[in-house]
């Protein structure tokens, strides 16, 4: 809305041009989605504390949980709004790419919001059904990847990047789609896993959307795809506009969720975010680059597989305390806020780790 204001006024003064460089609105966007956050935190949560949508805590989890019962959740909402508020702000609303992962973002919201409802409203403890909530997200997984695949402008769209080789590069043909769907609903649900503990999965989410920022400017840019040896995608520089609001609208919401959390964010929001960090990786051609940067969400994912998968062959004998990962350190007596803070770190490692991929080829 307001980029297509400043075009239009850009005609009678010429500084109005400034908004057509990408840079600048990607830190307005940031700046809006933020303030946005801030700004209606404090509403969001009152909301919530009046109709009593508060977080339901297990019996059988870490006894010190059990003071977290009654917290609101369902706080991703407040992510949702601010992300699409900046959007129609500052994106250009033509672009493929950011209505892609937009309309993920939305979707997956739906899919949590209608979750988290029937957990706290309706006091169901199981929420929407999982084979239920794994068909929607696999439909919606698979409709967008089909639609990626048939308008790809260029052959280089579907080809896989394989981090620290520089020319192997392989078409995959209709084996994208494939590739698709499993990383979108795969970092959909690696992020709802993640969320736990107070900020233990939104700062990392914060990270992954920060660099796939640079990748996506990167990407869109010929010379530098060129220099890099990574895929030229038409258009792709507007991406980093989306990510860059989700950075504001994470940290935003960081601000009231971090430890002791005054909300949190429901599936709403984890499973949104985690399917946009995942359709983000597909747009710019990075998935193997997300299985790094978001290694904090797969370690999370592989612990509870590990542990299901040896409770059923071993005779109901467990590998970890308990699953996800961060629920073992924590019955080892970890305290809440350490357990948080090395996540972030080992996080902030993978995320360099992986950018510094980009240069050794």
């Amino acid at each position: 809305m307001l980029l297509y204001l400043a075009e239009y006024l850009s005609q009678f003064y010429s500084g109005f041009h400034v908004f057509s460089y990408v840079t600048f609105r990607a830190i307005l966007g940031l700046l809006t989605s933020l303030a946005f956050s801030l700004w209606s935190g404090p509403k969001v949560i009152r909301f919530l504390q009046n109709l009593q949508i508060g977080q339901v805590v297990r019996d059988d989890g870490p006894q010190t949980h059990l003071s977290k019962s009654g917290t609101p959740t369902m706080g991703g909402v407040m992510i949702l709004m601010s992300m699409t508020f900046s959007t129609l702000c500052w994106a250009d609303l033509t672009n493929r790419h950011v209505l892609i992962s937009l309309a993920v973002l939305l979707s997956f919201g739906l899919i949590g919001f209608i979750d988290d409802y029937r957990k706290v409203i309706r006091k169901d403890p199981k929420g929407l059904i999982a084979r239920w909530k794994y068909f929607w997200q696999s439909v919606i997984a698979l409709g967008v990847a089909f639609f990626i695949y048939f308008h790809a402008s260029s052959p280089d769209e579907t080809k896989l990047v394989v981090p620290f080789f520089k020319e192997f590069m392989p078409d995959l043909g209709l084996f994208f789609i494939v590739l698709a769907y499993f990383t979108i609903v795969g970092s959909s649900n690696a992020v709802n896993l993640t969320d736990g503990l107070d900020g233990l999965a939104i700062l990392p989410t914060v990270m992954v959307a920060g660099a796939l920022a640079l990748i996506a400017y990167l990407s869109g840019h010929i010379e530098f795809a060129n220099y890099l040896h990574i895929p030229y995608i038409t258009d792709l520089a507007e991406l980093v506009i989306f990510c860059t609001i989700m950075v504001g609208a994470g940290l935003g919401f960081l601000w009231f969720n971090t430890y002791p959390a005054q909300v949190f964010m429901g599936d709403v929001g984890s499973l949104s975010l985690g399917a946009t960090l995942g359709v983000i990786a597909v747009l710019v051609r990075q998935e193997i680059l997300l299985i790094i940067m978001g290694g904090v969400f797969v370690i999370e994912t592989l612990s509870v597989i590990l542990q299901v998968t040896s409770y059923k062959l071993r005779g109901g004998r467990r590998i970890f305390l308990m699953a996800p990962i961060h629920h073992h350190f924590e019955l080892k007596g970890w305290p809440e806020p350490r357990v948080i803070v090395r996540f972030w770190i080992i996080s902030l490692f993978l995320v360099f780790l992986g950018l510094a991929t980009l240069k050794l080829r």
